[in-house]
């Protein structure tokens, strides 16, 4: 019990970032499913930003997709789940830096709500943002893809400047 109020603060914030992460996740998949399913796709910025409705049977740009059922299963749901869960347990027990915390937590949050999406909906993701500038578009994605990418992008940020200190 002495380790959970030790870790009280990192418990607390790992909690509320992974939370609020998941939350807009599945949020953002709901009004995708009410606002974009069967419409027209909408378009903002002079297109910059393209709301459509897609659903992804893959990982990454629909990596795997045709991927017979066992090997999905192993390699887009068992292998992430438990890669979701050691990093949950490493930064609420491990993990000293807050900036690694959140970090990570943006991570697991992201991950965790494409999971659901495989688990719940016959391994169909929802996706329906596609950010660009003319032909240099990325992929169709959603806000689970942006928390692990931001994420990412950030933990990779401070490990950079932690490592020049040092």
């Amino acid at each position: 019990m002495n380790i959970f109020i030790e870790r009280k603060k990192h418990i607390l914030i790992s909690a509320g970032v992974f939370t609020a992460n998941f939350l807009l996740d599945r949020l953002t998949k709901a009004l995708a499913s009410s606002f974009l399913d069967g419409k027209s796709p909408i378009r903002l910025l002079h297109n910059m930003v393209i709301l459509v409705y897609q659903e992804n049977a893959g990982a990454f740009l629909s990596l795997g997709a045709s991927w017979p059922s066992a090997l999905k299963n192993v390699l887009l749901l068992f292998i992430p789940a438990g890669i979701c869960l050691a990093a949950f347990i490493y930064i609420i027990f491990k993990e000293q830096k807050l900036k690694r915390v959140i970090c990570i937590a943006c991570i697991i949050g992201g991950g965790i709500g494409n999971l659901i999406d495989r688990i719940f909906h016959d391994f169909k993701v929802i996706d329906f943002i596609n950010f660009g500038i003319g032909n240099i578009r990325t992929g169709i994605l959603n806000a689970a893809d942006l928390s692990v990418c931001a994420g990412v992008v950030c933990l990779i940020i401070f490990e950079w400047r932690h490592e020049s200190r040092s």
